[in-house]
């Protein structure tokens, strides 16, 4: 059973890692960028998914897809302006195709939180811990 918060984040000295969870690896995927973005917005809760944003990327294995996914939603914010809140994410082979959705940045309605610089391959993995029940999850640069 997968648990009722699908994200979460750790110490790891002086960045922070983020985990996803999920009952595969695209939902884990999908509840690690809500984990990065929670870091990057205090209200995380109160953007709106009023525009959608796609993302394509690929790597040579799933762990490093996941880094790369990460790193294209924080290339994609910062270019745009946008802050994202929801997520979906399909995985073929090393190729991922995703929408991230959000609204763009508002200091006087998004409280900032801490800057992410970018997702590292530090304790990164990906990986079944128990039957239906997938993590994703690396540290980031802060």
């Amino acid at each position: 059973m997968i648990p009722r918060n699908h994200f979460e984040t750790f110490d790891h000295g002086a960045d922070i890692g983020i985990r996803g969870i999920g009952s595969s690896p695209e939902e884990a995927f999908e509840h690690g960028a809500e984990a990065m973005f929670s870091l990057m917005i205090e209200n995380f809760s109160e953007i709106r998914p009023v525009t959608t944003v796609k993302i394509q990327c690929e790597s040579y294995d799933l762990p490093g897809l996941f880094t790369e996914w990460l790193n294209s939603l924080l290339a994609e914010s910062d270019i745009s302006g946008m802050i994202f809140c929801r997520f979906r994410v399909k995985i073929n082979g090393p190729t991922l195709s995703g929408t991230a959705s959000g609204e763009p940045f508002n200091p006087e309605l998004h409280a900032r939180g801490i800057e992410v610089k970018g997702a590292t391959f530090t304790e990164l993995k990906v990986e079944e811990t128990e039957p239906g029940r997938w993590i994703a999850q690396c540290v980031v640069d802060v």
